[in-house]
């Protein structure tokens, strides 16, 4: 789907490129910022929109954007919104500042530290909010009125893994019953302190055989928190977590982790198996998904762009050669100011 794509796309490269991305677009001028290029249904699309959404697309792909890739973008993410609110779907804020948080999180930096590299790559926190808004409401908004045609059926899964030969079809699944024990470090504390109680978690994991002796043990240990019991399925688990699951006894504990309140494990208590959702199906189910998905995305966007006023101020052509007199004399003037 065109949202989780865009979105894994800037976790996988956004770190990578932030700095890269500066130098590779010349900033607009202060004038030409606020020039605008389209009108659409009566909203304005500026020059400085579309250089920050270039700038973002080429921190997210890692190649080089174009101003019509980045000019039809925001045509088709005005749309998208304008369509949302006319079946009522609202995007708050906050739900786009979490979707932001997500991806930062994702990512292993914190929220600010994005806005950071955004800025410094010359795209702005605020087109990548204003495409996240674009893509929650849209997304909301395909789901709900085409709900019926977007459903895989299980005949649609079996289909699909006959098709691919693939051995997933005789995958079986598993139920976990965890508990997540944490051994708590204070925020701001140095490496030593986690590295101390890894060690603690270490000790424990040696002598933790059995759920009904291991937990209450561990809620007597000073700072240790052991949390309520929560059921995964390996469907919904990223490849390493199964391995990791798969590879522990039950009854034991899993490898102790760092995390941003100190150090975790998870005490396996039951696995079950379920051959009604492997991961093999669910890989399936969501492959067609996104296939039914994009395709009625693509035919709804294209109706609306057909009854939308889209009024083009300056043609296309000629706004790419006023970005590049402008980014001419840009450096022109920095040559200037360096001269002796």
């Amino acid at each position: 789907m065109r949202s989780q794509s865009a979105m894994h796309g800037l976790c996988r490269t956004a770190a990578a490129a932030a700095l890269a991305a500066a130098s590779l677009l010349a900033a607009p001028t202060a004038g030409r910022a606020q020039e605008v290029v389209v009108m659409v249904d009566g909203v304005p699309i500026t020059a400085l929109d579309i250089e920050q959404r270039m700038k973002f697309l080429t921190m997210s792909t890692q190649k080089p954007s174009t101003r019509k890739e980045a000019l039809d973008g925001l045509i088709d993410e005005v749309l998208e919104v304008r369509e949302a609110k006319r079946f009522g779907i609202n995007v708050p804020d906050s739900e786009v500042d979490s979707s932001f948080a997500n991806v930062a999180a994702n990512m292993g930096v914190d929220t600010d530290k994005l806005k950071e590299m955004l800025t410094k790559g010359g795209a702005s926190p605020g087109t990548f909010k204003h495409r996240l808004h674009a893509q929650l409401a849209w997304n909301a908004l395909v789901r709900g009125r085409y709900k019926s045609s977007l459903e895989i059926s299980d005949t649609d899964i079996e289909a699909t893994l006959d098709l691919h030969k693939s051995a997933d079809k005789a995958e079986v699944g598993y139920e976990y019953v965890l508990r997540p024990i944490l051994f708590v470090v204070p925020r701001g504390s140095p490496d030593s302190a986690f590295e101390a109680r890894k060690r603690d978690a270490d000790v424990l994991r040696t002598r933790f055989e059995t759920c009904a002796d291991g937990i209450p043990f561990a809620r007597a240990l000073r700072e240790v928190a052991v949390r309520d019991q929560v059921t995964k399925f390996s469907a919904d688990l990223a490849e390493a977590l199964r391995n990791i699951l798969n590879s522990t006894e039950v009854g034991h504990l899993t490898p102790p982790e760092q995390t941003a309140e100190g150090i975790q494990m998870f005490a396996l208590c039951a696995k079950r198996e379920n051959k009604t959702d492997t991961p093999g199906k669910k890989e399936a189910r969501q492959e067609l998904f996104e296939k039914k998905f994009g395709a009625q995305s693509k035919r709804y966007l294209a109706q609306l762009r057909r009854a939308a006023m889209i009024e083009y101020k300056i043609p296309l052509d000629q706004a790419d050669e006023k970005n590049d007199r402008a980014a001419s004399g840009t450096d022109a003037g920095r040559a200037g100011r360096h001269r002796p």
